[in-house]
């Protein structure tokens, strides 16, 4: 039995001190759910022990407006360009906005089939040429409408291996890729020079059949080898979830839809309120499993049966 009258779960990941291995993953267009969308995101965030919060591109006020709406730390998540200029553009205002990293996410080679989107077409929010029209007011590059009814058409169908490098050329903070989902690929990020991967599926909406983020974890640890940090997003609710996920050698853990909810409920307090649900539950969870720091969190906290 371990002594845990207090539970230390601060880290430190990519020089972005956090007190909890918790981070808030990057979602499309906060603007739908609440008025202030990522700014109030970005407050409430900031109000749960300055959780850092990883800005989707797809975002509905520029960057620098959200970077300006609270002190908490920000990374930048990045769906590449066809050009170096656009690309470019996009992660120096960022940068300049004080972001603490890109997170270049890389599973997004077309478009995925979402059913029931195109089922509920009426219902399902902004149309096509208005979610265009505020991504052009936000400065980023629209890459237009799917070219079909069923929405099967290119996302980043260009993106391979070589944009790390052109991405290196203007990108003075960490770079990360998101998407992993194999050792093969994580080897590969390793070699390549990133300064960190986050295994995630896309909220298992782009591959049917694609493994579970968690089940995946161990062996793109193991491939890793401590090189670089490990994060992951995919399915957290509790905070027994994210112990899961330390113990199997992730560095910190992504929060989507969890936020999302808290906003859209209640603005800032709401997201404030749900991270610190999730903060106190992991704490409980550690303390449960005896394990007082996050260091002495190991695979002997958890048994798996993956396949």
């Amino acid at each position: 039995v371990a002594e845990v009258k207090s539970v230390n779960t601060s880290t430190e990941v990519l020089g972005t001190r956090m007190d909890y291995p918790i981070m808030v993953a990057p979602t499309a267009g906060h603007g739908q759910l609440h008025p202030e969308g990522e700014l109030a995101t970005h407050r409430g965030a900031t109000a749960a022990s300055k959780t850092p919060m990883i800005v989707s591109i797809n975002m509905s006020f520029r960057i620098d407006k959200i970077a300006a709406a609270a002190e908490g730390p920000l990374w930048f998540q990045l769906y590449a360009r066809d050009t170096a200029e656009a690309n470019r553009e996009l992660v120096e205002k960022a940068q300049a906005a004080g972001c603490r990293a890109v997170v270049l996410t890389v599973d997004v080679q077309y478009y995925s089939h979402r059913e029931r989107v195109l089922h509920d077409r009426n219902l399902s929010g902004p149309t096509a040429a208005t979610a265009g029209s505020r991504a052009r007011a936000r400065g980023a590059r629209s890459p237009g409408p799917p070219p079909n009814p069923y929405g099967v058409g290119g996302q980043t169908p260009y993106l391979e291996w070589g944009i790390l490098e052109q991405l290196r050329a203007f990108t003075k903070v960490p770079l990360l890729l998101k998407g992993i989902l194999t050792a093969e690929d994580a080897r590969l990020a390793v070699e390549r020079g990133v300064d960190g991967i986050i295994i995630s599926n896309h909220g298992g909406r782009y591959l049917e059949y694609a493994p579970s983020t968690l089940e995946v974890l161990p062996e793109i640890v193991d491939a890793v080898e401590g090189r670089i940090p490990v994060l992951i997003d995919g399915g957290f609710r509790r905070g027994t979830d994210i112990l899961k996920a330390l113990a199997l050698g992730a560095k910190a853990v992504g929060l989507g839809r969890v936020p999302r909810w808290g906003l859209a409920a209640y603005g800032a307090p709401g997201v404030q309120r749900v991270l610190e649900i999730l903060q106190a539950e992991l704490v409980l969870a550690m303390a449960q499993a005896g394990r007082s720091t996050l260091n002495v969190i190991n695979r002997t906290a958890v048994r798996t049966d993956f396949p």
